[in-house]
Order: structure tokens, then sequence, then C-alpha cells
């Protein structure tokens, strides 16, 4: 993989950034981030289905949407959208509904890049280090970088549509 996902876990502070490069413009990697037929496509690991309950991508918008896993096991995450802005920015909550009470706070800023590349950076703010240390222990980073290669190749097919179009 070309575009490695890049974490940052601070000693005793209470959140974690990110980075990703994609080979696709930040108005690509955005729709798929606000998009809910698309998101659904590729968040989180290969083998879990998505199911979007709720997906209002606008400023007091809310989403919810359920994971299952090959053992049937659900795994619902909600939260609620604070800042949209166009193919740059999204602030928003999360909340996996497995760990009640550990609410995050979220961002994204989407970055053009020379040759119609885009990088994708991220701050993930937990109530506190033990909160932040459950969700890396769980397999947080695994999950991220799944759900980023799938949306390599989801990203792919569509340029490749576009092509044909």
């Amino acid at each position: 993989m070309s575009n490695a996902l890049r974490l940052v876990v601070p000693e005793n502070l209470p959140f974690v950034d990110s980075e990703r490069e994609f080979d696709y413009p930040a108005a690509a990697v955005f729709r798929a981030h606000v998009d809910p037929g698309l998101f659904r496509q590729w968040i989180g690991p290969r083998e879990l289905t998505t199911r979007i309950d709720e997906f209002d991508c606008r400023p007091g918008g809310a989403y919810r949407f359920v994971q299952e896993g090959r053992d049937g096991r659900e795994h619902a995450f909600r939260g609620v959208f604070h800042t949209v802005r166009e193919n740059e920015f999204v602030l928003q909550t999360f909340e996996y509904e497995g760990y009640p009470d550990v609410v995050t706070l979220e961002y994204g800023t989407f970055e053009d890049l020379p040759d119609g590349r885009c990088k994708l950076t991220g701050r993930s703010v937990y109530p506190s280090v033990e909160a932040r240390a459950r969700f890396l222990a769980d397999g947080m980073e695994a999950g991220i970088a799944a759900g980023y290669e799938q949306l390599d190749g989801i990203l792919g097919q569509h340029v490749r549509q576009q092509r044909t179009d």
C-alpha cells in the first residue's frame, strides 16, 4: 500500500492525530465521507457489513450506522455533525454504543495536493486517556487502515466509471 495511514498517539494525552494521502482529489474523498451510499461501502474492515440507519451530513444533522460481523454480532455507532464545509472540513461527535458515556470529538480536513491527490488529516479527542486506550486496544488503527484501503478501491472504480461514461 503506497498511502499508509499514520497515527500519532501522544503519551498521556487523550487524543489521536491521523494522516492519510489518497490518489484522488479532496472533493472525491470528501464525498465518500458524507454520502451514506458510499460511506457504508468502505467504513471499517472488509469482513463487516454496514447498515445506515440515519445519515444527515449537515450542521446539526445526526448519523447512526450498524456494522455486523460474520459472527452475527452488531456494533452500532452514532454522532452529530457540527460543522460541514464542502470538500474541506467535517467536525462531528463519534460514539460507539458499546462504550456508554464515551463520546469522541472528531474532525477531518481534506486538502488538495498536486497531481489530483489529497491529504486527509484528523484528530479524535477522547474524554480520557483510558477511553482512548480502549479504542486503540480494540483495533482502531487496523479498522481505519482497512477502511481507507477499501475507500481507495471504491474511488478507483468511480474514476474508471466516469472515464467510460
